[in-house]
């Protein structure tokens, strides 16, 4: 496989059908659980721990499925959605690197959140710094993650924890 620095959204619809890293390896979840449209930078070094970096932008449009029952009379995308998309690239960040295996969430440290994004944004933007990276029977990574809507800073995790394993039965 060769890596690439940056990821369009056909590339991330083939990640989820499990053409870009193998057959039963990690795989990016298919629309609408996918949570980004494009990963912009991904790279091995850099950050604010200097271990990698990872950013990717979601185009906000009020058509989008969760404005629609996230609440009735006042849409919002859940949290939730945002925290989900920051495992969902850390977690990329491992196959991206050549580890084999099915990734799963694992936890997170702590999470705030200081904003809403609304059907009236335009983009949010993720920004992913690499903590430490793992590599044994257990292949993890530990990432900080920031979540920005029309460049105001919204969601903030440490400590994302996200694992790669060969078998998930009885996980």
């Amino acid at each position: 496989m060769t890596r690439s620095s940056s990821y369009d959204y056909q590339a991330l619809l083939a990640c989820g059908r499990g053409e870009l890293f193998g057959d039963g390896n990690a795989r990016l979840p298919a629309p609408p659980m996918l949570m980004f449209d494009r990963i912009t930078q991904i790279a091995e070094t850099g950050g604010a721990h200097g271990k990698g970096v990872i950013h990717a932008e979601l185009d906000i449009t009020p058509r989008l499925w969760f404005f629609d029952c996230h609440f009735e009379g006042d849409p919002v995308m859940p949290g939730c959605l945002g925290l989900d998309a920051m495992w969902q690239l850390s977690g990329f960040f491992l196959p991206w690197l050549g580890e084999p295996g099915r990734g799963r969430a694992l936890g997170v440290g702590q999470v705030k959140f200081t904003g809403q994004v609304l059907p009236s944004a335009k983009l949010v933007r993720y920004e992913i710094d690499i903590r430490r990276v793992m590599r044994g029977k257990l292949a993890l990574v530990i990432a900080d993650g920031k979540t920005f809507v029309d460049d105001r800073l919204i969601y903030v995790a440490s400590d994302m924890r996200v694992g790669l394993f060969q078998s998930t039965e009885g996980f």
